[in-house]
């Protein structure tokens, strides 16, 4: 089940180098040697699934200049918390293709705004469409590897994202268990109720607090802690077939930002057992979210992305999630890994 080598996973594309969530910065993952790209899913008005971090889009595109759209403001509770501002779901495709996506962290990728307002919002089918004439290309399978974004919220309002998604992927010849295809969710339930419906890989996303949204809903007591225990990576191992981690569950970071230590004078860092774990239950280990910048890095790594990776790669971890797949792949292709 586990590959020669990690897999890499663009994370919303290259997003290092464009803004995220755009055919472009998907075409750049691409070039740059990723094996999957990641599209976040939400859904519009008509029922169509396209690609935002959040299904509220303010941050990421540039609705808020757009005065015909001024009376679709409003605030909504979305799993839990208030929020203000544009929501997909208020908007047809039509609609949405009038908009513009724009950097979302401009402060830390302040190349990245260059683009803003040039890049249209892609569906999934048009994500697609990108993937399967670049492969051909380039002759190499790229896979895609979509989030269900709030599933049990989008559920609520009539806009379930499942069936869609599992309908536009079948027309597109994505079927069984080796297809190039992860698809994700921080949910338990639609994953669970997906496996009975696809034989597509599955991965359930674990976080280092709180717990899963639907566990909320349905007055579960349990929470992400739970799920990583090897009871829980066995229950997991049910409907899914890999785990999509948080990096601290893996490797924990102390008060001040630094990799958990064996001891005070010890320099080897103290990884916990979940990969053991998660390999023992049948489970595939992916971990999130490899990025470049200083404010993103452990203290130990400032200045040295590659060793972060070094690190990872060297605990036997099946995939990771990058901002910048060219420097996962030039690490990768190297063969410069150390083992730990």
């Amino acid at each position: 089940m586990q590959n020669a080598f990690p897999i890499i996973i663009a994370h919303r594309g290259a997003s290092g180098y464009r803004p995220e969530h755009t055919l472009a910065a998907y075409e750049l993952a691409i070039a740059l040697g990723a094996d999957y790209i990641e599209p976040d899913l939400v859904s519009t008005k008509d029922g169509v699934l396209i690609a935002r971090h959040e299904n509220e889009i303010s941050e990421t595109t540039d609705v808020a200049s757009h005065a015909e759209f001024s009376h679709l403001q409003t605030t909504k509770i979305i799993d839990g918390e208030s929020k203000t501002g544009w929501f997909t779901e208020d908007f047809t495709l039509r609609e949405i293709k009038t908009l513009r996506a724009k950097e979302r962290i401009p402060q830390v990728r302040s190349q990245n705004t260059a683009y803003d307002g040039l890049l249209e919002i892609p569906t999934l089918q048009e994500i697609i469409d990108l993937v399967k004439v670049k492969s051909g290309k380039i002759n190499r399978e790229i896979g895609i590897y979509p989030e269900t974004k709030h599933p049990t919220y989008f559920q609520s309002i009539g806009l379930a994202l499942e069936p869609p998604l599992l309908a536009t992927l079948t027309a597109n010849g994505y079927q069984g268990a080796n297809a190039p295809v992860f698809i994700q969710s921080f949910e338990v339930g639609n994953l669970q109720d997906l496996s009975t419906k696809t034989d597509l890989p599955l991965v359930q996303l674990l976080n280092d607090t709180g717990k899963p949204y639907d566990f909320i809903v349905n007055g579960c007591n349990r929470n992400y802690a739970d799920l990583v225990t090897p009871s829980g990576l066995a229950e997991i191992a049910k409907y899914a077939q890999a785990i999509g981690i948080h990096k601290n569950l893996l490797v924990p970071r102390d008060s001040n930002g630094k990799l958990r230590r064996r001891g005070a004078a010890c320099r080897q860092i103290s990884p916990t057992s979940l990969v053991i774990d998660a390999h023992a239950a049948g489970l595939l280990v992916h971990v999130w979210t490899f990025r470049n910048e200083d404010c993103f890095l452990p203290l130990d790594f400032q200045g040295n992305p590659q060793g972060e990776y070094e690190l990872f790669f060297s605990l036997g971890v099946d995939g990771v999630f990058s901002d910048y797949p060219d420097t996962a792949t030039t690490l990768l292709l190297s063969g410069n890994l150390v083992e730990e």
